[in-house]
């Protein structure tokens, strides 16, 4: 089980919970013996929902820290871009989407292409380096050994919550409460989320690609919209 991330997708972290049981009889007691012990923080059903603690790596995965600047070395290794329908990280459900039940592999593909050719043309224009096409579910290791050692993250949510999740002091209002698309760029081999100098969330994706693409060309860090 993870957290819903809210955008279309199932699974958005590696930093899951689960139990071991005989029987689904069994795990689903050792479930509920769990959820009895922990208080929750929830005051509605529909608020994200909570899972405790069960081990240590998985206590420094979720406090994973947005960085806001750009990453280094992005002209060495190659940036990974996930597709719809596929696995950048773990090979599990972290790119799954509710809509692509039930499609054939054909279908699937079609929409693959169908984003790459939407993404393709900003990239060429804006991104200098190296990208790699994420179709398919790839190990951590695998992408590694590909020389992926960056992944384009898209997040999308009301754009007040993003900023206050990335660190950043939130917008107020009507601005704030607007839905967003953000793009962020993650480091596999050290867990680091760079979110860039600059908030360039936009209702428009295609605008908040372009404005994520133009601001990785800046090398200082801005300190607008930042909790000091």
């Amino acid at each position: 089980m993870g957290i819903f991330s809210g955008d279309g997708k199932i699974i958005n972290s590696t930093s899951l919970y689960g139990v071991t049981g005989k029987d689904w009889n069994e795990a689903g007691g050792i479930l509920a013996a769990s959820g009895k012990s922990k208080r929750s923080k929830n005051l509605l059903v529909i608020d994200v929902a909570e899972f405790p603690q069960i081990s240590n790596q998985e206590t420094a995965q979720s406090e994973q820290k947005f960085i806001p600047r750009n990453p280094l070395n992005l002209e060495v290794f190659k940036l990974g871009i996930p597709l719809e329908g596929s696995s950048a990280e773990t090979g599990a459900l972290s790119y799954f989407r509710y809509d692509l039940l039930g499609k054939s592999q054909e279908a699937i593909l079609a929409e693959q292409a169908a984003q790459k050719s939407q993404i393709q043309g900003i990239f060429e224009s804006l991104y200098p380096h190296q990208i790699e096409w994420l179709t398919e579910a790839k190990t951590n290791e695998e992408l590694v050994r590909d020389r992926v050692q960056f992944l384009l993250v898209r997040v999308e949510g009301r754009q007040a919550d993003l900023m206050q999740s990335m660190g950043l002091e939130p917008i107020q209002g009507e601005e704030g409460a607007k839905t967003v698309v953000k793009y962020y760029i993650k480091l596999i081999v050290r867990d680091e989320l760079y979110i860039g100098p600059e908030w360039d969330g936009d209702s428009d994706w295609k605008v908040a690609l372009t404005n994520f693409l133009n601001n990785l060309k800046k090398n200082k860090t801005s300190r607008r919209r930042f909790r000091t």
